[in-house]
């Protein structure tokens, strides 16, 4: 199998090769159902790093994000993949778009439209641009294998009720009722230690403190404003073709229960697993084989309790306002990740307060609205009205954070 990572120097990226890694071992010992020849690279500016994964797997098509043509987010590890796409000996089988943030969607789309399978970790391509890209899937015949870990808990669910060769965008099998994804949280789910005037003065480094998972700072960021499982329910949406009526989330601090789908008979299957990214990027890559995992086994023994609780959106408007992307359609979704990246950039730089985070994203789909997408412009367009909206909320560099 010829696999294609988009991000490789990132946390999803990283853990990619290492799953590859382990896939080889696995085919030396005649234990691994598929060998995988990784065909190219993309990474961000970390260029010391994607050299050394380039020399260590002998890769030769190896792009980075300073390679972008006129400083167009994306545009070089999109022609990468068309460029491999082009001759059958370096067609990928799978690509593994995980660049993080707006720049993955050019790359997710140029693959769509391609045919190519996509190992989805970039959740913006469908929060932003889910009408394009789910087109693009249907008329080329490429599948969404989901790398998110609830969204791999979703599908690995739904095959149950759907068979055993089901996989996104196809529609969901008529006997499913709804889908409830999980969420640990964050760091702040404990609404007597952060009650929600407290949350105003909470520090990047507190933010930063999640209590189960290993990513990178943005999606972290996203995990403790809920951001992240707003933004999760927008691609269910897309993923699945479900309305967003049919779509919940529970909050689940033990971030051992994934998610889970709710048959018509009121049955539940649910998908347990290991609190490791590597899990779910091994099930894109394998599906439909199933092989040795390379991050472990879960203890059940260790378990000390499942807990479930509806999310506390009177402290975090998040859910509230992907529901209301979802209703709306267009360049809702584009308008709120864009104003949404903006603002964690913004807190990260110590230039806007925790909570306003999510505000300036609601504030500034009340006042861009939404429009057709037509195109990939229509995107990039609502995207940077989105971002300048906020940038002219936020204070500047050295400022000190805005109300």
């Amino acid at each position: 199998m010829r696999v294609l990572v988009l991000g490789s120097t990132g946390s999803i990226g990283t853990q990619t090769l290492d799953v590859i890694d382990h896939l080889h071992a696995l085919g030396e010992r005649g234990e691994g159902a598929r060998r995988y020849e990784i065909v190219g690279l993309a990474g961000g500016h970390n260029t010391d790093l994607l050299a050394e994964q380039a020399s260590r797997h002998g890769v030769s098509s190896v792009v980075s994000a300073g390679d972008d043509d006129e400083g167009l987010p994306g545009s070089a590890a999109a022609g990468q993949v068309e460029r491999l796409a082009r001759d059958e000996s370096t067609r990928p089988d799978v690509v593994v778009a995980a660049i993080v943030g707006a720049a993955g969607i050019r790359s997710t789309l140029a693959a769509a439209e391609l045919g190519l399978d996509l190992a989805l970790a970039n959740k913006e391509s469908l929060v932003a641009a889910g009408e394009l890209v789910v087109g693009a899937c249907r008329a080329s015949g490429a599948r969404l294998l989901p790398v998110d870990s609830e969204h791999a808990a979703l599908w690995h669910a739904a095959l149950s009720f759907a068979g055993p060769g089901y996989a996104p965008p196809a529609p969901l099998a008529s006997n499913i009722r709804r889908l409830v994804l999980t969420a640990s949280g964050g760091p702040f789910r404990d609404a007597a230690a952060w009650p929600a005037p407290r949350l105003a003065s909470v520090t990047p480094e507190e933010a930063l403190a999640h209590p189960t998972w290993d990513m990178g700072p943005k999606v972290t960021v996203d995990c403790a404003s809920l951001t992240n499982k707003a933004m999760e329910l927008i691609e269910a949406h897309w993923l699945y073709g479900l309305p967003e009526d049919r779509l919940d989330v529970l909050v689940h601090p033990q971030s051992t229960l994934h998610s889970m789908v709710e048959g018509v008979d009121g049955s539940f299957i649910a998908q347990l697993g290991p609190t490791d990214m590597r899990a779910p990027i091994q099930q894109a890559l394998t599906f439909p084989d199933r092989v040795e995992p390379a991050s472990g086994r879960m203890a059940l023994d260790t378990l000390t309790g499942l807990d479930f609780h509806a999310p506390d959106e009177s402290r975090f408007g998040a859910i509230a306002l992907a529901r209301r992307v979802m209703r709306a359609g267009g360049s809702a979704g584009a308008v709120v990740n864009g104003a949404n990246e903006e603002a964690v950039g913004a807190f990260l730089d110590g230039r806007l307060p925790f909570d306003r985070i999510t505000a300036l994203a609601s504030e500034a789909l009340d006042g861009l609205g939404t429009h057709p997408l037509h195109s990939l412009e229509d995107v990039w367009r609502a995207d940077e009205a989105a971002r300048a909206f906020v940038r002219e909320r936020v204070q500047p560099a050295g400022a000190g954070p805005a109300r």
